[in-house]
C-alpha cells in the first residue's frame, strides 16, 4: 500500500482497518463501505493512516480513476491547514517514490496537493459550505469530537452522491460526554452496527478501555492502546510507536496536576465530562487529592444517598487519619433502592459507624425503614447539607481530604454542578450532568465524621 512507499509502513491496527474499509463487494465490484468511523487514543497514528489512505485514493488510478477529489477537515480550518502542511505535504516531500508526482499549492483558501493524474487532496473549512462547488470522492472529518453538529457531513453528502466508491471517514479520540454530540451519535450508531454484525455501508472501529477500568493499570493500557510497544516486541519495532515508559510519565503527570480525566480521554479513549472554564470540577482540583493508600482508617461515618429519579443509590464512607486528614471512598453504588436498607444495616453493625442521610433528599423516605431495621440514622437537614457541601469543597481546596481514586466517584465529581440556595449552594441533583448520589454520599459521610464520634467503636477498615 502507499504507506510503505511513503516510508511509513502500517502498524498492525492500521493494516486491519485498511483491509476492512477497502473490501470489495463481490456483487457490485465496488467498495463495500461508503463510510467508516475510527476511534483510537491519541498518538496512535491517525494522521499517518489518513495520509496513506488519501494518497492511495489519489494514486490508485486503475481502480478509482483519475481526477479524484479528496478533502480533509479538522477542528477548524487553521488546524486542518497545520496538519495538512506538517503531515501531508511534509511526509510526501520526504518520500523518494513520490518525487515529481505531485505539486503543492499553498495559496490561502485554495491549499491542495495535485497529483500527476489530476487527483487533488485539499482542506476545507468547518462550515456548511464545505465541499460546495463540485464533486467529492473521499472526505475526512478528523478530530470529530470538536464538531457540534453534522454540518460537515450534510455539506459533503450532496457533493459525493453521484460518485462511485465514495467514502467518508470520521476519525477521532473520544469526545466530551457533555460537548461532543456529533461524535457520540456516530459512536452509538457504530457500536450498534457491530453488535448487529452489519458488514456493509458503515464500518466501525474502536480501541478504548472499559468505563470501569483502572486508568493506572498497565494491562489496561496494553489492551486499549494499539500503538503501545509491547514488552515482547524487539526494540525499534515499527509495529508499535509509543513506549510504556512514556505512558507512565503521562499518567504520573496527570495525577500530579489533577488531570486524570484528561488522561482517560486522550490515552484510554474514554468519554469524560468536559471541565468548566476556570476549574476542573465543582469542588476544585479533585484529582490532586487522589493518593495511593496502602491502609485505610476505620470508618467513622457513612453517607447514604439516592439519585434524584430513584433509579440508583450510593453509600460512601469517611475515615480520619491520625494527622487529621479525611479519607473518603465509595463503598457501593447499585441500581434501584430495594437492597439499601439491609446493606446499610450490615455496614453499621459490622463497622460501628454513624449513618447520615439527607432527610429532605430523594432517599428521605427510607429513614423510617432504616430505623425499623435497627439503624441509628443521623438526619441531615438542609442547613446541614449546605454546610457539608461547603466543608467538602474547602477540604479539597486545602488538601485536607484524600481519596484512593474510583471511576464512579470521579465521574460524579466531574459532572457535578451547583444549585443555589439563597446566597449559598449545594450539589444540584437535577442540575448536574451525571448522577451525583455517590458524591453526596461521601459528602454526608465527611460531615458525619466531623460532627461527632461514631455510635460504636470502629471495628474495621473502610471497605472498597
Amino acid at each position: 500500500m502507499c504507506a510503505a512507499l511513503l516510508g511509513k509502513p502500517l502498524m498492525e491496527w492500521q493494516q486491519y482497518v485498511a483491509d476492512v474499509i477497502l473490501e470489495i463487494d463481490p456483487d457490485t465490484g465496488q467498495l463495500a463501505y461508503d463510510e467508516w468511523i475510527l476511534g483510537v487514543p491519541r498518538q496512535s497514528g491517525k494522521s499517518t493512516f489518513i495520509l496513506a489512505k488519501s494518497t492511495h485514493r489519489a494514486s490508485a488510478t486503475a481502480f478509482f480513476g483519475a481526477r479524484q477529489r479528496i478533502v480533509y477537515t479538522a477542528q477548524s480550518r487553521l488546524k486542518a491547514r497545520e496538519k495538512w502542511e506538517e503531515d501531508f505535504v511534509g511526509d510526501l516531500e520526504q518520500a523518494p517514490r513520490f518525487r515529481g508526482k505531485f505539486t503543492v499549492h499553498k495559496g490561502n483558501g485554495n491549499e491542495h496537493i495535485r497529483f500527476a493524474n489530476g487527483s487533488r487532496v485539499g482542506i476545507e473549512s468547518n462550515t456548511e459550505k464545505a465541499g460546495h462547488g463540485g464533486t467529492l470522492d473521499e472526505s475526512y472529518i478528523d478530530e470529530a469530537f470538536a464538531q457540534v453538529d453534522n454540518r460537515l457531513e450534510q455539506a459533503f453528502g450532496p457533493a459525493m452522491i453521484t460518485r462511485a466508491n465514495k467514502q467518508l471517514g470520521v476519525v477521532s479520540t473520544a469526545g466530551w460526554a457533555n460537548g461532543s454530540p456529533y461524535l457520540w451519535g456516530k459512536v452509538a450508531m457504530g457500536r450498534q452496527l457491530v453488535n448487529d454484525d452489519v458488514r456493509t455501508g458503515t464500518a466501525y472501529f474502536e480501541w478504548s478501555a472499559p468505563e470501569d477500568a483502572d486508568p493506572g493499570d498497565e494491562a489496561v493500557w496494553l489492551a486499549c492502546m494499539p500503538a503501545v510497544h509491547r514488552p515482547e516486541c524487539l526494540p525499534g519495532c515499527r509495529a508499535h510507536t509509543i513506549t510504556l515508559t512514556a505512558i507512565r510519565a503521562e499518567y504520573a503527570k496527570a495525577k500530579r496536576s489533577g488531570k486524570v480525566s484528561d488522561f482517560r480521554r486522550a490515552y484510554l479513549n474514554q468519554w469524560v465530562t468536559k471541565p468548566r472554564q476556570g476549574e476542573e470540577t465543582a469542588v476544585g482540583n479533585w484529582h490532586a487529592c487522589q493518593a495511593d493508600l496502602e491502609t485505610l482508617p476505620p470508618i467513622v461515618a457513612i453517607g447514604v444517598a439516592v439519585s434524584h429519579d430513584r433509579d440508583a443509590a450510593s453509600i460512601g464512607g469517611c475515615g480520619v487519619f491520625d494527622d487529621g486528614r479525611r479519607v473518603v471512598a465509595p463503598i457501593t453504588r447499585r441500581p434501584e433502592t430495594g437492597w439499601l436498607v439491609d446493606e446499610v444495616a450490615r455496614i453499621q453493625y459490622q463497622h460501628g459507624c454513624a449513618v447520615v442521610l439527607d432527610e429532605k433528599g430523594p432517599g428521605g423516605y427510607l429513614i423510617e425503614d432504616l430505623e425499623r431495621a435497627g439503624v441509628n440514622v443521623t438526619r441531615a437537614r438542609l442547613e446541614d447539607y449546605i454546610t457539608a457541601c461547603a466543608d467538602f469543597t474547602d477540604a479539597v481546596r486545602d488538601r485536607r481530604l484524600v481519596h484512593p481514586g474510583d471511576k464512579d466517584l470521579d465521574d460524579a465529581v466531574q459532572g457535578a454542578r451547583w444549585r443555589p440556595v439563597g446566597d449559598r449552594r449545594v450539589f444540584g441533583r437535577k442540575a448536574s450532568e451525571t448522577d451525583v448520589s455517590l458524591l453526596e454520599a461521601v459528602t454526608l459521610a465527611m460531615w458525619g465524621a466531623e460532627s461527632g464520634p461514631s455510635i460504636y467503636e470502629g471495628r474495621g477498615l473502610l471497605v472498597l
